[in-house]
């Protein structure tokens, strides 16, 4: 007699099923419908945690995908950020007269293919130290002696790469540049002073179509098949400064218009960090103006009660 209460397997060995790919998504999936210059469309807000400082929600417009393939390729990058602070340091701590900034990115579970565990990785662990490295660059240590504020930010969804995999080459940077946007906009909801509106942007060279190579902004993994170089970089447009830059690949690249060198990509790079801070400034100034409007309309209805009774 079998036990009612289990769930029994079957009885004999069984194979799992193979997904794989149909042969017409690959000829779909490496085609850029964007022009060179031309960045996705971004999606940020702010107030997405009521119970931290301030906290922000940023998402990047995703490639469409072939119809045909069993598991699609994802370009879409999906962030939220929360700032905690500044508070005062534990009292065993040591005094500090600047302002201790611990930055942190973590994948959720869901965010690749492969289920993300609790423990932090090594990918984890390098987009903290450039998201903080970047974040010291713009803050004012000195307004908050003795004390500390946390940038927490979760990789909610993720792009892939050119071989399907997650978070490395140009995907990698894709997601520091998100990480560094969101968590600026996060900061200035949380009204920590800045010097200024830090900004992140992404630019690759790529062969063109007659194999020459061609400087691109804001590639997305997995609409080219190579990327000959590519470079992020955290910049200040009012200041003109830059206090981040990550590259990888060769950095000397011909062209139809000359040599592409080093500092070609960077300036590309900047003139992406200069679009993403467009959108940053006008997601700000909606939201200062909504708040105001919020606190214009609490004041007259204070008033309102007050006269009536």
């Amino acid at each position: 007699m079998s036990d009612r209460r289990r769930i029994n397997g079957p009885p004999g060995a069984t194979r799992p099923p193979t997904f794989v790919p149909s042969p017409d998504a690959a000829k779909v999936r490496h085609q850029r419908l964007r022009k060179p210059n031309e960045l996705r469309k971004t999606f940020l807000q702010t107030g997405l945690v009521p119970s931290a400082s301030g906290s922000a929600y940023l998402e990047l417009e995703g490639t469409p995908g072939p119809k045909s393939a069993l598991v699609p390729t994802s370009s879409t990058i999906k962030l939220s950020c929360a700032v905690h602070g500044p508070k005062p340091l534990p009292r065993t701590a040591s005094f500090s007269p600047n302002l201790q900034l611990s930055a942190s990115v973590k994948f959720a579970p869901f965010a690749t293919r492969v289920r993300q565990g609790y423990v932090p990785n090594s990918i984890e662990k390098d987009l903290g130290l450039h998201l903080e490295n970047a974040l010291k660059g713009v803050l004012l240590p000195d307004r908050w002696p003795k004390s500390a504020i946390d940038v927490a930010v979760t990789v909610l969804e993720g792009e892939d790469d050119e071989d399907g995999d997650r978070f490395t080459g140009a995907a990698l940077f894709n997601l520091l540049a998100a990480a560094i946007n969101v968590a600026m906009t996060a900061l200035v909801d949380a009204k920590i002073d800045c010097l200024d509106i830090l900004a992140a942007g992404v630019s690759a060279v790529v062969p063109g179509a007659d194999t020459k190579p061609v400087r691109i902004l804001d590639p997305a993994a997995i609409e080219h098949e190579e990327l000959l170089s590519s470079c992020v970089v955290g910049y200040l447009p009012s200041r003109d400064e830059v206090v981040e830059v990550w590259s990888s690949g060769g950095m000397s690249q011909q062209s139809e218009d000359g040599l592409i060198g080093y500092d070609d990509l960077v300036d590309s790079a900047i003139a992406a960090a200069r679009g993403a801070q467009t959108v940053i400034q006008a997601v700000l100034l909606e939201s200062v103006s909504s708040t105001q409007t919020a606190s214009k309309k609490a004041v007259t209805r204070d008033n309102d009660i007050e006269m009536k009774t």
